[in-house]
């Protein structure tokens, strides 16, 4: 009879290094932030780190080393650079034959793994050591040294430290580019083409790109084959920047490389595909959302880079107004109804139904969602995916839904009209719903639905209100300088003017090293919050125009997009140029 391995918190408990009770807590907070319940403990400076990543070790079934007893081989330093090390907090402690054994906190960070091997050419194989350890460790093997980055390659920025400038991307990726391009172009050898994608320069330049990508704090990266060469573009704060151009002969084997890591067919070209890339980088946990689709000079893949922490910021984070934020919470608490966020892709409508949810969950409530894909991981809420070969849709999870006694259910996206019968058949039995649409503002959702065949008196029953929403680029508030703007500049949002020459101070950044010149750093949400009152409900079930339900909805107490704007604009969070990218559309003036 095989015996069921215990965990670390066990592991810990039987060695009396905690108490019960220390390891209830500990359970407690991993529900709530899903970080790693011997690092909580380590957090809580309830036992130490090394007794707790023993622990680990015993709970995975790995080998557990003690760096304060056990020194490095030198044979086993000589094959992996400082720079590589310090970059993910390993290092190799000996070497057997052409198998190195690395000390790592985290054994499951591929990317160390893949870099250690390739620049080692050695089999790795991990064993567990405290973090702390690691780092004391290769201060002394590397003698506290500054990284150098020898091979070319640039090293990646400490939390805290400056990331590696666009420049210095070029210069590393290309270095191991020239390491390469003598082998010519095999785009057309199959086999070759996937050797190549598994060997060293065409590795960590897949891995240099994701890297600078995240130090960048960009949310998609663009590989897009071109008639004479590979660019690569990264979205950082919601628009595009071009970071490299590379040889055409790169194409091949680097698209290989991503597809390989996302697990998706390599021999494949002619049909789209879909994967995905978990990598732990500067001890944070990110998943890349990996899409390829063939274009007529070869593959475009695009990863979008999900950061595991980024959802559970708290509705307080997100850019609202008190008066916005008090409305929406009153909203959300209610025992039934429908709540809907509304906007373009890319908008944050995903950030706020998770910020939602984070709030609402406890262990009083029963909380089910249906996504496609599952973009975050939530502790302490059941989350299923939609599966359509296997006959798992929107709808079909929604009818067994109603079967496991839910009090809050959150819908991916309302797409179709099964669907969104459904889920107002969930709202109107006493369930709370959370749901998408793409409609340009908040009373739209209203036509919207209708449009997809809902029977307005529906509407009018079920929907308790709509969030419209748009991310604007955010002042870099480390070179925001104040400037004098006319007011009349700002009649379009609404601003009321006093005197024509009247002036206005806005605050616009000038660019420096942090914002990498841009002027812009992070996002600020621009929100529209229509509460659906008696009024509304009435105008819904008369068909009454779009127009008409904008003006009750104003008289209600909704601020038009426009309207936050322009307050997020007088903070200086953001500038009216922004404001008027991502809120206004053709024939507003």
């Amino acid at each position: 009879m095989a015996m069921t391995r215990r965990t670390a918190g066990e592991y810990l408990l039987e060695k009396g290094l905690i108490t019960q009770e220390q390891l209830e807590d500990a359970r407690k907070v991993q529900e709530t932030t899903g970080k790693d319940l011997v690092q909580i403990l380590v957090d809580q400076a309830v036992v130490s780190e090394r007794d707790a990543y023993e622990a680990k070790a015993f709970e995975l079934g790995m080998p557990f080393v003690d760096l304060d007893r056990v020194q490095p081989e030198p044979s086993a330093l000589n094959v992996v650079k400082e720079h590589i090390a310090k970059r993910y907090n390993v290092i190799p402690v000996k070497k057997d034959g052409n198998i190195l054994y690395l000390a790592m906190a985290d054994p499951n960070n591929v990317m160390a793994i893949d870099d250690v091997r390739v620049n080692s050419r050695c089999v790795v194989r991990q064993v567990i050591a405290a973090p702390g350890a690691i780092e004391d460790a290769i201060r002394k093997a590397y003698g506290g040294s500054a990284v150098a980055a020898t091979d070319g390659s640039t090293p990646a920025a400490t939390d805290g430290g400056a990331p590696a400038r666009p420049q210095d991307l070029r210069g590393s990726v290309m270095t191991d580019i020239a390491a390469y391009s003598a082998r010519g172009d095999t785009e057309d050898d199959e086999k070759a083409v996937i050797r190549e994608a598994e060997e060293g320069p065409i590795v960590r330049v897949a891995n240099t790109v994701i890297q600078q990508a995240i130090n960048e704090r960009a949310s998609d990266i663009h590989v897009e084959p071109q008639p004479r060469n590979l660019r690569i573009r990264y979205r950082i704060d919601g628009v595009l920047h071009e970071a490299l151009s590379l040889p055409k002969y790169v194409q091949a084997p680097l698209i290989s490389r991503y597809k390989i890591m996302a697990e998706m067919n390599i021999a494949e070209k002619r049909l789209p595909q879909d994967g995905r890339i978990p990598i732990r980088y500067q001890n944070k946990d990110y998943d890349l959302r990996v899409s390829s689709i063939p274009t007529p000079h070869g593959e475009k893949i695009v990863m979008r880079i999900l950061d595991k922490t980024s959802v559970l910021l708290g509705l307080n984070k997100l850019g609202f107004t008190p008066e916005t934020q008090a409305r929406l919470e009153e909203l959300v608490i209610q025992p039934q109804g429908m709540v809907l966020s509304t906007g373009p892709t890319g908008s944050g409508k995903t950030t706020t139904q998770y910020s939602v949810l984070h709030k609402l969950n406890s262990v009083e409530k029963n909380i089910l969602t249906i996504e496609d894909p599952i973009e975050y991981q939530l502790p302490g809420i059941s989350q299923v995916q939609v599966n359509r070969k296997a006959g798992l849709t929107f709808a079909s999870a929604l009818r067994a839904f109603l079967r496991q006694d839910p009090d809050i259910i959150m819908v991916g996206e309302m797409r179709d009209l099964e669907t969104a019968e459904i889920a107002i058949e969930a709202s109107l039995t006493g369930h709370l719903v959370l749901s998408t649409l793409h409609t340009n503002d908040a009373p739209s959702a209203v036509i919207r639905m209708v449009d997809m065949g809902v029977e307005p008196y529906l509407i009018a029953a079920t929907v308790t209100g709509v969030m419209a929403q748009r991310l604007a680029r955010r002042v870099c508030q480390h070179c925001k300088e104040p400037r004098e703007i006319p007011a009349a500049d700002l009649r379009a949002f609404g601003f009321q003017i006093e005197n024509p020459d009247q002036m206005v101070t806005i605050w616009e950044g000038v660019g420096c090293d942090h914002c990498r010149g841009r002027g812009y750093a992070g996002r600020v949400g621009i929100y529209e919050l229509m509460v659906v009152n008696a009024e509304i409900a009435e105008l819904i079930v008369r068909r009454a125009p779009l127009s008409d339900i904008k003006e009750a909805a104003k008289a209600n107490g909704m601020k038009e997009l426009r309207e936050d704007g322009l307050i997020k604009v007088l903070e200086g969070m953001t500038t009216p140029d922004e404001v008027r990218r991502v809120v206004f559309t053709a024939g507003f003036y």
